[in-house]
Order: structure tokens, then sequence, then C-alpha cells
């Protein structure tokens, strides 16, 4: 826990940087909706300015399972997700939340938006990233626990989960028959938020990861939050606002389909 309160603030300050530098470019882009594509990445250099400041980069001989294990599974997470909102959000006009928050802010939008948007998502980022500081930065134990490896399993449980999910909708979308309809196949019949779901249980993978190592219990906030931000935030409370009124058949979907956590369709 010592290696986290030493390397924190250098990782929040690394984060403090990258925000302001995709806050400037959003401004030269106005379109807000690239901090989604950089939410990702975030959590990479997050994780890479607190092993270069503990003086981790020694570990990578010393202890290099651990350190490696979590800068790729990070890594693959952080480049999956960003690759994806990148690829679907690419020639498409600025996100909805944000092109309302811009309307109602005005001419203000522009430095509201680095508080709103940039500044706030920076704070969460910092905070849901305390299990991946500590894990690549705890002096013990060198050797990987069976914590590790019950830590990677969830992980990759719940990335697979997430992929396959954002993957049928990709197809499903494309498909101009499809249009103004509802997802109700695959992993979709089954949840009407899979992609959620995968996202939040890969995060308590990332902590069982950190459980591995004294103190990771501590960080059991990151995972906490990251599942409540998805159930009613910015996940699936958002999303159901709008989706009842906007898409046909929704409402006898979301009364037979579960909204998170998957299971059998209801017949009544």
């Amino acid at each position: 826990m010592e290696s986290l309160w030493h390397v924190g603030p250098l990782a929040g300050g690394a984060i403090l940087a990258y925000v302001t530098l995709i806050w400037l470019q959003s401004l030269r882009l106005r379109d807000s909706g690239i901090m989604d594509v950089a939410w990702g990445p975030g959590f990479v250099i997050a994780t890479l300015a607190a092993i270069v400041a503990s003086g981790s980069l020694d570990a990578l001989t010393a202890r290099p399972a651990r350190v490696v294990l979590v800068l790729a599974m990070v890594a693959i997470w952080a480049a999956r997700l960003s690759l994806h909102i990148g690829f679907r959000n690419h020639g498409q006009p600025e996100d909805y939340r944000y092109a309302a928050w811009r309307r109602e802010a005005g001419n203000a939008w522009w430095w509201r938006s680095y508080f709103k948007v940039f500044l706030l998502q920076g704070l969460v980022m910092w905070i849901v990233a305390t299990p991946l500081l500590l894990a690549t930065t705890a002096s013990a134990p060198e050797s990987l626990q069976a914590l590790d490896i019950l830590g990677v399993a969830l992980w990759l449980f719940g990335f697979l989960f997430e992929a396959v999910a954002d993957e049928q909708l990709r197809r499903f979308k494309s498909d101009p028959a499809n249009s103004g309809h509802v997802m109700q196949s695959g992993l979709w019949r089954f949840s009407r938020h899979p992609n959620y779901f995968g996202e939040s249980v890969l995060w308590w993978g990332f902590w069982i990861v950190a459980c591995a190592v004294p103190f990771g219990w501590a960080t059991v906030v990151s995972p906490v939050l990251m599942t409540w931000l998805l159930l009613r935030v910015s996940g699936v409370a958002m999303l159901e606002r709008g989706l009842t009124n906007t898409k046909p058949g929704y409402d006898a979907y979301r009364r037979r389909t579960n909204a998170f956590f998957p299971g059998p369709p209801r017949t009544r």
C-alpha cells in the first residue's frame, strides 16, 4: 500500500497532462467525444507512469511476471476498446450527450468541457486505475499467486464477453434490414447490456490480481465504482432512458430480458 501512496500522485499527474492534451485536441476538432476513444489508453499511461516513478522498471528483471502480466492485460483491453469506439464513431457527428451539453453551454462550452468531461473522467480514471498501480509497483510477492491466476481468468471472461457482445451488435447494426430494430440474439438474448456486464467483470478481475499483493483488497473501490457507473450513470441507466421511447419492441424486450446480469429470458 505504501507504493500506492508514492506513485498515486505521479500517476494522477500523468493523467492530468493526458486529459488536458485530449481536451486541447477536442477544441480543435469541436468534438468532446474523442475522450471516449482516449479513455482506455489513459490507463496504460497511468500504469506506465507508476512503474517508472516507483523504479519498478528494475522489476522487469527481478519479478517480471506480474508487471508484464498486468501491463499486457490493460494494454489489450485499452487497444480493443479504443479501436472499437474509434471505428464506431468515425465519420459520425459528436455523441448526442456531448452535443446536448454543447448546446446548453453555448460559447462557454470550450472551458466548461474541460471540467465537465475531461477532468471528471480523469479523476474517475485515477481512482479506477488503483488496482493496476498497486499490482505493478508492490515489492512482494515476487512470484505469481493463485489470486493472480484467478484474476486473469475472470478478466479474460469479462474481456471476451464484452468483445463478443460488441461485435454482435456491430454486425447487427451494419445490416440495413435491422434499422430501427432491437438486437435480441446472441449474448443480447440473455442481457440487455452484455457489453457493460463484461466490462464490469474484467475490472473485478484486475482487482483480484491486485489482491495477490499486500493490501490489494483496499483497491476494491475501483471495481465497485466502475460497476456503479455502468449500472447507474453512464451505462445502463443512460441508454435505457431513451431506448424505450425510440426503439419499437424495446419495452417487450426489457420485460423479458435482464438489464445487466445474464440470465434466461422470462417467458411472462
